[in-house]
């Protein structure tokens, strides 16, 4: 690859066989058009819909159900397998929705580039259709256009300015000049190359094409994207393990219970038939239908919190993130430059206010001032207001700048200051101007004034000092001494530590117009008048919520195409960079192994002039860690990354169409505070998922131990495979689905996030689960075993003990749904009626069951005999043991932790 920003102008055209004025002739573009091909981005073929509906049905869990389904045909329970293949089909419907937003990423990147452009060939300028362009073509470009393909500039008006921060992140035009660079230069500090997504916000260039279509730098972040492998969240991947396991334990169940029934005698049908019915209880089929569920509603409360989720199992993925890498532009400082402070007559002057709104005060020493009473504070905005190209514009409310980002801070700081731009031009209409150039560093504006002419000068502070002869202080102009340039140069230093940009005000008066106006002529003898300080301040609420994330234990990073200096600056300031904390620039990261940089990764906080590439070895350091990282951005350069982390998250507001099609999340009002808001909203749909997991398999756990014990003692069957399948229905129902709304946890975010490789049911709550369940059981057999003896024949009374022993399972499983409303916290601590979902859910359920004990024509479907109302408060009793003896238990441990 050739760099193009080492070699002179000249060289660039011989290499790409072109000529500086004349351009491509026509028969070379047509050979080059061969060559090269079309100058536009290439896109993947979409996958067929039909494919991305299938793809819906692979997975162990589905499978699983595939199976129950087909069990429950066999063994003529029609309803459970008409119930089973709705949850399969709904749930197929939903990822194809879902996936079926193909995507756009490319198409979007395809946008940014100008759909025409400005070509000279044959020695006349033409408008052609920017596809056409070709490596060698000679561009033509000006204030207001899209770059059409990468470019090695040739030819410049002295205050050209560029704004690439689609592809760098800088929140400022970048100003160009011709001269050949050395060394590694940065994508940024390559002053004399233009690149395709990015426009010119000042002055005209001439450029020869170096790049088109794909070979681009927007090109190569699309052939990132479009390599990056999109991989299973971490539920989904644990939900597989999950399901594996569980086909495991189904054959293994089914094995059990049908050699046991085979060696007590039984009958080989029945005995068959209820270990296919025990090894359908133990699915989970409910399942997905709750997790599809109450990611569902977590994207619901995620909206009303201004997080938009994009795919479903992001929401949970949300939940677990450990890393959390954020661009700094525009998300977590506002893209808006802002005068903080001023020095001006020897005096400090702090400004507030944040952004383009000319909404704050000026102070000295935390104590408003009036800005008249220093008359050298108010040379200086009339400075910076009269020596300025761009135009404060206010639309719906919201203020924003035309032009010059830097020039448009200098507005609101003087209107803030009650110095008018508008009243001003008025005032002292402009004669001439001399434009910015990067070998002067100043900005000359002549208008007239009082008595004469005056030349209003900005500029870099030790360029601009040089060419002063005098100063103003307290409303006198006097001679500048070596002590007043010291004590600016100590000012100057002071601003810069604090990665401020800093701009020096200037003036000098002349009786009328001068007859030569050159930089030589009016930029000498000038009278200083003061420094701006300015930067792209953090938003104010990023601070509280970066000091959330640290309580999460949340670990926040910074990677920017900014300066180090500045990045680390607003690092400090937002509280996540400290003395112990490491700070690497691209070089830095280039000069490191991928092994080296993961060895690192955990002790750096803030990249800074970073490209595409970098931020995609970061996040993969991270991962090769195990941490789930989340990346935020709103550039382009931010998309391949957003697409390589476990969460991508675009800003709404100034994110690009590129960040926003790649994201699985889009921050509405590109608040990082929402990021934690949504971070919070995963925490608690995890949870939930937890507590359904650990109530379903508790239950089902409880129903096979019924079964598997009462085979051991060699007593009759306490279930028919028709109980099994209904209270597993019964449960699988309503009350699961109503854990999967319960609220959040207020403490959510006061915990660590859980480790990454933590299965969804670790080794603690499976042990939890089988007490629990042994308790149902135990409740459920002894009820059995009494009404079984109750007379002198069993074989009587076995319908009624089977009645009896179906109810108390199914009642002990409806008072355990509310255990497991919180797996730690008391049940009378969080209050039963925070979730009125549950309390519904188990009431109807609880009169379904009613209803299959006493109404005729379900008593002889379920085979079920009337119970009087003694023997329902006798059972009602017996069903709430589970509920009292987990309550005491979570007591007990809350004692002993």
């Amino acid at each position: 690859m050739n760099a193009w920003w080492h070699q002179s102008i000249e060289q660039t055209a011989e290499t790409l066989s072109t000529d500086l004025e004349q351009g491509l002739t026509t028969a070379q573009a047509l050979e080059k058009t061969q060559t090269y091909g079309p100058n536009q981005l290439k896109q993947t073929p979409p996958v067929p819909a039909w494919k991305l509906f299938l793809e819906q049905f692979k997975g162990v869990m589905v499978g699983i159900l595939i199976a129950a389904a087909v069990v429950s045909l066999v063994v003529q329970e029609y309803a459970d397998a008409v119930i089973i293949l709705v949850i399969v089909v709904l749930n197929a419907i939903l990822g194809f929705v879902q996936e079926f937003r193909a995507e756009k990423s490319l198409a979007a990147l395809k946008k940014l580039a100008s759909p025409m452009a400005k070509v000279v060939r044959n020695g006349a300028h033409q408008v052609i259709p920017s596809t056409q362009l070709v490596p060698g073509d000679l561009i033509e470009l000006e204030a207001g256009d899209n770059i059409p393909a990468d470019a090695r500039l040739v030819w410049i008006t002295a205050n050209t300015r560029v704004q690439e921060a689609s592809l760098t992140g800088e929140s400022t035009a970048e100003s160009k000049d011709l001269g050949v660079l050395k060394g590694q230069v940065p994508l940024g500090d390559r002053k004399n190359m233009v690149y395709m997504g990015t426009s010119v916000t000042n002055g005209r260039a001439r450029a020869l094409v170096t790049a088109t279509g794909m070979e681009t730098e927007l090109g190569k972040i699309a052939d990132m994207m479009d390599k990056v492998v999109d991989d299973a969240t971490p539920l989904q991947q644990k939900l597989e393990v999950f399901g594996k396991k569980i086909v495991v334990l189904c054959l293994v169940l089914v094995g059990l219970i049908f050699v046991l029934g085979w060696l007590h005698g039984g009958e080989l049908k029945e005995i068959l038939l209820t270990a296919i019915s025990l090894a359908v209880a133990a699915i989970p089929e409910g399942l997905p239908a709750v997790v599809t569920i109450a990611l569902a509603l977590g994207v619901q409360r995620m909206v009303k919190r201004n997080a938009l989720i994009r795919k479903l199992p992001s929401v949970e993925t949300l939940g677990c993130a450990t890393v959390i890498c954020s661009d700094k532009t525009g998300t977590l400082t506002k893209n808006e430059m802002t005068v903080q402070s001023v020095y001006a007559g020897g005096q400090w002057f702090d400004v507030s206010g944040q952004g383009y709104a000319p909404q704050g005060q000026f102070s000295v020493n935390g104590q408003d001032v009036a800005v008249t009473d220093y008359p050298e504070l108010v040379q200086l905005l009339k400075i910076g207001q009269l020596c300025n190209g761009a135009q404060l514009v206010r639309q719906e409310g919201a203020y924003s700048v035309v032009g010059d980002p830097t020039e448009g801070c200098l507005i609101t700081a003087g209107t803030k200051g009650g110095v008018l731009k508008d009243e001003l031009e008025q005032a002292h209409p402009e004669i001439d101007e001399i434009p910015f150039d990067s070998d002067r560093k100043m900005m000359t504006i002549l208008r007239e004034a009082e008595g004469g002419v005056c030349a209003f000068v900005k500029g870099a502070p030790d360029m601009l000092l040089a060419e002063c002869s005098h100063i103003q202080i307290r409303g006198e102009v006097v001679t500048l001494t070596e002590e007043h340039r010291n004590a600016i140069a100590v000012a100057n230093h002071q601003l810069a530590s604090q990665a401020m940009r800093v701009l020096a005000g200037a003036y000098r008066l002349f009786d009328r117009v001068p007859g030569d106006i050159t930089a030589e002529t009016v930029e000498t003898n000038l009278v200083f008048t003061g420094l701006y300080g300015m930067m792209d301040p953090p938003r104010e609420e990023v601070k509280a919520a970066i000091a959330e994330c640290l309580t999460a234990g949340i670990r926040p990073v910074m990677i920017t195409g900014d300066h180090k200096a500045t990045a680390v600056a607003i690092a400090t300031q937002l509280g996540f960079y400290d003395e112990k904390s490491l700070a690497l620039s691209g070089h830095e990261i280039d000069d490191l192994s991928d092994e080296q940089l993961e060895a690192k990764v955990e002790h750096i906080a803030v990249y800074a002039r970073v490209s595409p590439e970098h931020k995609i070895r970061v996040v993969r350091a991270w991962r090769k860690r195990g941490q789930v990282v989340g990346m935020t951005g709103d550039g382009v350069n931010d998309a391949p990354a957003l697409k390589e982390a476990d969460i991508g998250v675009a800003m709404g507001i100034t994110g690009t169409d590129v960040t926003k099609e790649v994201a699985d999340m889009v921050v509405t009002d590109d608040n990082f505070a929402s990021i934690v808001a949504a971070v919070e909203e995963g925490r608690g749909v995890y949870d939930n998922i937890r507590k359904f997991i650990h109530y379903l398999l508790s239950c089902n756990a409880g129903e096979i131990m019924v079964m598997l014990f009462a085979s051991l003692l060699g007593w009759p069957a306490p279930l028919l495979a028709i109980h099994i399948l209904w209270v597993n229905l019964v449960t699988d129902g309503l009350p699961a689905l109503a854990l999967g709304v319960e609220p959040l946890d207020p403490l959510a975010m006061q915990r660590p996030p859980r480790p990454p490789a933590e299965p969804v049911v670790t080794r603690k709550g499976s042990l939890t689960m089988l007490i629990q369940a042994l308790i149902m059981a135990a409740c459920t057999l002894c009820a059995f075993a009494v009404v079984l003896h109750q007379g002198d024949d069993p074989a009587a009374m076995t319908p009624k003990a089977r009645t009896v022993a179906f109810v108390v399972l199914a009642c002990s499983q409806l008072f355990h749904s509310f255990n497991c409303r919180n797996l730690k916290q008391s049940l009378f601590k969080i209050r039963i009626w925070t979730n009125p979902q549950l309390v519904l859910a188990t009431g109807v359920s609880f009169a379904v069951q009613i209803a299959v004990v006493h109404f005729p024509f379900l008593q002889q479907a379920f085979k079920t005999t009337p119970l009087s109302l003694n023997e329902w408060g006798a059972i009602l009793f017996i069903s709430s043991l589970p509920l009292w003896l987990v309550e005491i238990g979570k007591a007990v441990a809350g004692r002993r932790g």
